[in-house]
């Protein structure tokens, strides 16, 4: 079953850099973020709201869970390579490394051609500080930020979790996802009924996250650094970050590219002084989210080689297992 799964990984990988996500396209996502507003808009009044938003978690996941399931079980069915087709589908649905790019690329080219009003409007769509006074640096700082952090959820956390349970898994792991991007936040209408989404994307990001910081580093070439150097800048700043997940990416391409991401960011007008991570080798500039994003590329191209490895030594060893223990 393994092999299905790498296949239909491999299938999903090449259908996310050919078409992407087209807006006009039905999208999982979107049908899992109105029943995730739903229940919250009924759920998240009262007491007890913690409770309800354990409650509403489960049954997010437990029904996406099931109907993922029921679809690829009767793919397989059907067909093996129907059962594959299905799987790939879905899984192409929880990936997004044509969109992340696209959308640093949307504030590079008007950054690079000198519109910063036009870059700071595109930068908006993708990050929740304020961009209104944003600099260049600064705005190719948030670009690159964004690449950086997402390359993991965006891309290679959901394919760990397909290879470990297919597509029901990874439509799992972006069900959690979404759950915690629209109720997992420290607000105060949010921080009760949003703790376990928080709390469990946390725990489902804890394994890619630092697989993928980790790949980053293996299969990208550090500017101005030994490959040494960027190991101990990595493993120094990760957990500087305030997410548990989300330094390890922006550490390492922060130590890969020799400039220092983090810094000072306003949020409706409140100042965040976040954590410098990297060194400063040399100042952010546009060309540096081309050099991000190369190394997105890369960096999940050998991470669906890893899982390649990974996925067919643990088969290889299941089955001299089971061949040497007898019945």
């Amino acid at each position: 079953m393994i092999i299905y799964h790498l296949v239909s990984i491999t299938i999903a990988y090449m259908l996310d850099l050919l078409i992407g996500d087209p807006p006009n396209w039905p999208h999982p996502v979107r049908w899992i973020g109105r029943m995730i507003a739903f229940l919250e808009k009924r759920w998240n009044t009262g007491e007890h709201k913690k409770l309800k938003g354990v409650v509403m978690l489960l049954f997010i996941l437990f029904l996406v869970f099931l109907v993922a399931l029921a679809l690829v079980i009767i793919g397989y069915k059907i067909h093996p390579y129907v059962g594959i087709f299905v799987e790939s589908v879905m899984i192409t649905s929880t990936i997004a490394q044509k969109s992340l790019k696209e959308a640093s690329l949307d504030v590079y080219h008007p950054l690079n051609k000198g519109n910063l009003e036009e870059a700071r409007k595109k930068l908006s769509y993708i990050v929740g500080r304020d961009t209104d006074s944003l600099c260049e640096g600064e705005l190719a700082r948030g670009a690159i930020e964004t690449v950086a952090e997402n390359t993991s959820d965006g891309v290679t956390a959901p394919m760990m979790w397909a290879l470990i349970g297919g597509a029901p898994l990874a439509m799992v792991y972006r069900a959690t996802n979404t759950c915690d991007s629209m109720v997992g936040h420290m607000s105060e209408r949010y921080k009760e009924f949003g703790w376990a989404s928080a709390k469990w994307d946390d725990v489902m990001n804890w394994l890619p996250s630092r697989l993928t910081g980790m790949i980053m580093l293996l299969g990208n070439r550090p500017i101005n650094k030994s490959y040494h150097q960027t190991w101990t800048i990595m493993f120094r700043d990760a957990n500087k970050h305030p997410s548990p997940n989300s330094g390890w990416g922006e550490a390492a391409v922060a130590a890969i590219l020799g400039i220092q991401l983090g810094g000072i960011n306003y949020y409706k007008g409140i100042v965040s002084n976040r954590a410098k991570m990297g060194d400063l080798i040399e100042p952010i500039q546009a060309e540096h989210i081309i050099k991000a994003n190369a190394i997105l590329g890369k960096t999940v191209f050998f991470f669906l080689l890893f899982l390649w490895i990974g996925g067919m030594a643990f088969d290889v060893a299941f089955t001299w297992i089971q061949s040497t223990v007898p019945l």
